[in-house]
This record gives structure tokens, sequence and C-alpha cells, in this order.
């Protein structure tokens, strides 16, 4: 089987999708596609609000087009699906848009069609839930009539160093003969190389226990922030003279949101709940990591107190929505949790970010941005987004936000010195 000069889609044009559409529309024949008009429009405009194609970038991707029609789907033969995989309210996988993407693929299977998804799941989503949308849609048969491979994205939004051809690809294939195939056709893009791993289910292990892992080490920093706090220890003083020595793993605490650290656990929670096992330690790494927005708010209310600010009367500013700096991605975005947070406790809250869309930010929170200046400034300032012009800003330039005698600063990600932030006239507060 080969699969590197077969017609290929690329289903979903989102963060992941996108930047590989591109890459492979570099050198071969490609449909982006998506079912949403506006974003295909944007596309064909050449712009990309995501930012992390340009528009230099999508016009090298010569041989690719875009569509949102599914009957443009038919001429095709590869079909590698990008969509979210996101969670409920309830913290459970919420697998509607792989569903419906299967469905959409399915009707334009055909004999000998290989379908790749990237999503991330809990293993054995693919095979469990995947192949029989697309078998009910296609009236075709698994391993038979078509066959699936399954590599999980390992995009960093917003990481313009570590990007999608120089990280290291995982690969695998529902056959041996399909699991070669597919290890092929990504090694034509991927500069980094790839792994092959032994079945479906091993890769999607590999990818949703990466997040995982990360998640578990800074939810032990995000701890030992909460127990430093209380013994009067700064926690970033600690970090850095414990990482003096040459084995100590260098995470820091913080929120923790987006698309996939704070997500992906959940995934293999509950597929181990579904198999008779309850996690413990994952489970609660979560509880810690999700509590640490309203942890910073309540510790910022905390101070505000001890200043004598009428909590209710008062502004407080929030420098950044993003769910990382540097980028536009609002996804799960633990920002949020803080802004609701302030706002049970009566004060007026302020959320200013420009690298947020504010269209998207008011549709997915209901939050219209704001400005924070030196004409409206604030009792209280958290920045809790490290994009690169807060980090520039001088504790002058952060006091000039503020309009009392002495106001609170929440440094979120540790971005400044507290000792010239105290000179300046803060109540500092970081974890």
């Amino acid at each position: 089987m080969n699969l590197t000069a077969s017609p290929l889609a690329i289903v979903g044009l989102g963060y992941v999708g996108l930047p590989l559409a591109v890459e492979f529309g570099k050198h071969r024949p490609v449909l982006g596609f998506d079912i949403n008009p506006r974003r295909i429009a944007e596309l064909q405009g050449g712009q990309d609000h995501t930012l992390e194609c340009s528009a230099e970038q999508l016009q090298a991707a010569r041989h690719l087009r875009f569509s949102h029609q599914p009957a443009d789907l038919r001429d095709c033969q590869v079909f590698i699906v990008t969509v979210p995989t996101p969670v409920d309210q309830a913290n459970r996988p919420d697998l509607t848009p792989l569903v419906k993407a299967s469905q959409t693929v399915g009707a334009a299977l055909k004999k000998g069609d290989v379908v790749i998804y990237e999503s991330t799941v809990y293993p054995g989503a693919t095979e469990e839930v995947c192949v029989p949308e697309l078998e009910r849609a296609s009236g075709l048969t698994f391993n038979r009539d078509f066959f699936c491979g399954y590599s999980p994205e390992r995009i960093n939004p917003g990481d313009k160093v570590n990007t999608l051809t120089t990280i290291k690809k995982i690969t695998s294939g529902s056959t041996p003969e399909v699991a070669e195939a597919v290890d092929a056709l990504y090694k034509g893009i991927i500069t980094a190389g790839t792994c092959k791993a032994a079945s479906l289910k091993v890769a999607e292990a590999a990818k949703v226990i990466e997040n995982t892992q990360r998640d578990l080490n800074i939810a032990l920093v995000n701890e030992l922030s909460v127990i430093f706090e209380r013994l009067g220890i700064d926690t970033l003083d600690v970090l850095e003279a414990a990482g003096s020595k040459w084995n100590f793993l260098p995470f820091r605490p913080g929120m923790v949101g987006g698309h996939c650290i704070g997500v992906d656990p959940y995934y293999l929670t509950h597929k181990a709940e579904e198999v008779g096992y309850h996690p413990q330690v994952i489970l609660a790494g979560r509880r810690i990591n999700d509590n640490m927005a309203r942890y910073v708010a309540r510790n910022t209310i905390k101070r505000m107190l001890q200043n004598g600010l009428d909590v209710p009367r008062c502004r407080i500013g929030v420098l950044g929505i993003t769910f990382k700096e540097n980028c536009p991605d609002i996804r799960n975005s633990k920002v949020v949790d803080m802004v609701r947070e302030f706002e049970a406790w009566g004060a007026q809250v302020v959320v200013a970010d420009a690298w947020a869309d504010p269209a998207e930010v008011r549709h997915e929170y209901g939050i219209e941005l704001g400005r924070i200046d030196p004409a409206n400034p604030v009792d209280a300032l958290v920045v809790a987004v490290g994009h690169g012009e807060y980090r520039a800003m001088a504790p002058a330039d952060l006091r000039a936000l503020c309009r009392n005698g002495q106001p609170v600063l929440a440094d979120v990600k540790s971005l400044y010195d507290r000792h010239a932030m105290a000179d300046a006239g803060f109540r500092v507060f970081r974890l």
C-alpha cells in the first residue's frame, strides 16, 4: 500500500489541521475541508486568524485548496481527521465532533480508502467509536474494504520553534501494511522523523499520557505553591534553589487550561473507570489544577481586604484571557474561572487582551473585553498570561494602571521581580 500519491483530505482546519494541510500542500494536492464556511472564506482569502500559519505560508502551499462541501471529499482516498475532542461541563469526553466528522468522511468512503485520526482520544476510541460510524455511513467493512490509522497531533499553539515538522510524529495503522503506509506518508513531511507504535491503541495511549504526565507535574508544583504560601516562602525562590540540582524537573506553578493538558487526562480517567478502575493520582492532580484559578482570585481578594479595600466597590483588572502566552487561543481558558470568582465577590472585573478576538471571547464566555490604562485605572491588577508585551512592562508602567494608594498585583506567571514591584507600591501575590 502506498499513500504518498493518493488524493488527500484534511478534515478540520483549526490549530492542528491547518498547519498539516499547509505542509502537505507544499508537496502534493490536498483538500482542506472544514464545515465552517467563514473559516473556508478566510483561508481562501489568504488569512488565518489563529496565527498558526502566515499569509506567506498559506501562499507557499501551492497544491492546497479549501472547501466546506462534503461532496468534494469523494475525490479523496486518504482522510486525516483533526477535529477537537473537548470535555463537557461534567468533564466527560465529548466525542460529538469526532462522531460527526466520521459520519461525514464515511459518506465519502470507498474501497481501499484510509482514514487517519489525529484528535486526542482515550485508548480504543478509534476502533470503538469512529470505526462503527465509518461502517454505518459507508456500508463498508473495516480492515477489509477500508482501513484506519492513528497519528496524534503534537502541535504547540503559538510555538514558532517547535513546529509540526520539527516534532517527532507517532504513527500507527490498523494492519501492519497500513501502519507502514501511514508511517511513510508522514515521513514525507516530518523532518524530525517518526515513531511507529505497535497498534492504534498504543498510539492513542501514548498521546494521552504525554499531557497527563505534564498535568501531574504542574499539579505537584501548584500544591507546593499553596503550601509555601502558608509558610511565607516564595515558591519561585524555592524552585530556583532546588533547580540547582542537575536532575530537578523545571516545572512552574500556573493555571492549566487549553485544549490538551487540562482536558486529555479526563479522557484517560473516563476509560479507566469504564473498565473498572478508579484513578486516584491523575484525578487528584486534576482537582488541584482545576482549582488554581479560584485560588489566585481568593488570594487577590485576601490582599485587597488587608489593604482596606471594599471589594464590591473596586475594579479588578485582568491582563490576558488566552490559555497561554503570545497566542490567540482561548479554548478552556482558566482565566474565566478566576473572573467568575471575582464577580462572585461583587467586584467589577475588566479583562483586556490584545491577542484575543473580542467577538470570540464574547461568544464563548459572555465577557466583553475592555481597556486597562492610566485613563481607565483599576484597584487591583492580575497579570494572568505571559504575553510578551506584559513581560516587558516596568513597575512604573504597571503602577500607572492602578488608582489607589497600595494596589494589589497578582503575578500569576511570576513575570516580575517581586521586590521591585513592592518598591513600586504594590502588595504582591504570585504563585
